[in-house]
């Protein structure tokens, strides 16, 4: 049964918070007409007052992308009104993008040798990894959420507001969605995940984990990737152009789908696969996709809710298991949960000798500081069980022990 949550919404929302949201979608005057996919292109032209798309692409996804929000999700007010302005700003950057490559030509001859895609299902340290790892700012890059978000112009330029503008839209989603902080804390200079960079394509599962569109999520399995991965590695050169060429630690769990086009585009790159017990975590992505959705629509089904999580990711396993088979055995690395936050340090010792490198004393102390500053119950406990997602635990066990992609392969 579908349940109401108009009434925690409510309780949730924020006047200064509301209003700041209105004042910047009303702008275009979008709330009072349908989701059209020329008319949020022509508003975004506007406000960027630019005209060149370079590859369009985009077009077909995003119309998609708009028809089943429109006739699937149940968009209450704050989703529409979230809907409409991540497209604007993506179709924004899109632009912008497409200007600073005209303006600076030796963007698209930045090299991007050998990433490092930290990759597994949800909830197995994927984000703990990706954050220790971003300490070594000598030896690695790591999109951060405010580059992602303003990445225009290319941020060697100068931030020019843009870290304040990130907080400001992060600290609107967290008046809306306090929960959310508990499941995954977001943070303007922390790293961010690949799918919002793939946001851009208007191909990314970040759409169906925000908005019930299963025949959108439908839809995109079936599509190739690699045009996603081309701009992909578009953005990255962008956010390396006038800084020092370092190798790119990447993350999220979504590339488990599309192992081909991953390796087509980048075919130097490197894989850390996370590991943890199934029934731990997929109680705590379907608690993640639960709270996130219902920022976004007045009713959710959380046990419609954890079937889709348990065979969305049941279907990502085996699919990147078996395109593993295919890959150098040394180009993957495998990391116990377990492990990590018992011993972060000892994990990463081990990665850096995989890579050939050494953890040096001054890594070690800023990682050490960062475990302090960002410990899990900085926000307060994630409560959550597999009977909330009408989850079976004999089920689910049957389902993916199966599989040695629970587990350490090597």
């Amino acid at each position: 049964m579908l349940k109401p949550n108009l009434p925690l919404i409510r309780r949730r929302l924020h006047f200064k918070a509301l209003s700041w949201t209105l004042r910047i979608l009303d702008k275009p005057g979008l709330m009072k007409q349908p989701l059209e996919t020329e008319l949020l292109i022509a508003a975004a032209r506007r406000r960027a007052r630019l005209n060149n798309f370079g590859d369009e692409t985009f077009r077909e996804p995003l119309r998609r992308l708009l028809d089943y929000c429109e006739s699937q999700a149940r968009l209450n007010t704050i989703g529409k009104l979230a809907l409409t302005q991540d497209i604007l700003q993506l179709l924004i950057n899109r632009l912008q993008i497409q200007r600073d490559r005209h303006n600076w030509p030796r963007i698209s001859k930045e090299a991007i040798v050998a990433p490092l895609f930290i990759l597994g299902l949800p909830r197995t340290g994927t984000t703990l990894l990706h954050g220790l790892l971003a300490q070594d700012h000598d030896a690695f890059s790591t999109p951060t959420t405010w580059e992602v978000m303003f990445p225009s112009p290319p941020p060697s330029l100068g931030q020019k507001g843009r870290i304040k503008r990130a907080k400001r839209r992060l600290d609107c989603f967290h008046l809306l969605a306090p929960e959310f902080q508990k499941i995954h804390p977001p943070s303007a200079d922390h790293p961010q995940e690949c799918i919002a960079i793939m946001s851009h394509t208007f191909m990314s599962d970040q759409f169906g984990a925000m908005y019930n569109i299963p025949a959108y999520e439908s839809w995109l399995k079936r599509q190739d990737k690699r045009p996603v991965y081309q701009f992909h590695r578009q953005f990255l050169q962008h956010l390396q152009y006038g800084r020092p060429a370092r190798r790119f630690v990447l993350k999220a769990p979504h590339h488990m789908l599309s192992t081909e086009a991953l390796f087509a585009t980048y075919p130097d790159a490197l894989v850390v696969q996370t590991h943890r017990e199934p029934l731990e975590i997929l109680p705590s992505a379907a608690s993640l996709t639960t709270v996130l959705r219902s920022v976004f629509c007045d009713f959710v089904d959380p046990a419609a809710i954890g079937n889709e999580i348990t065979k969305f990711w049941e279907d990502a396993l085996e699919k990147f298991l078996a395109a593993r088979k295919a890959l150098r055995q040394d180009a993957v690395f495998d990391v116990e949960y377990s492990d990590l936050v018992r011993n972060p340090i000892g994990v990463l010792r081990k990665i850096y000798n995989w890579l050939g490198r050494d953890l040096s004393c001054d890594v070690e102390l800023r990682i050490r500081i960062y475990l302090e500053a960002n410990s899990p119950s900085k926000y307060g406990r994630h409560s959550y069980n597999l009977a909330a997602f009408d989850m079976d635990p004999v089920n689910l066990s049957e389902r993916f022990g199966q599989w040695p992609g629970t587990r350490r392969l090597h």
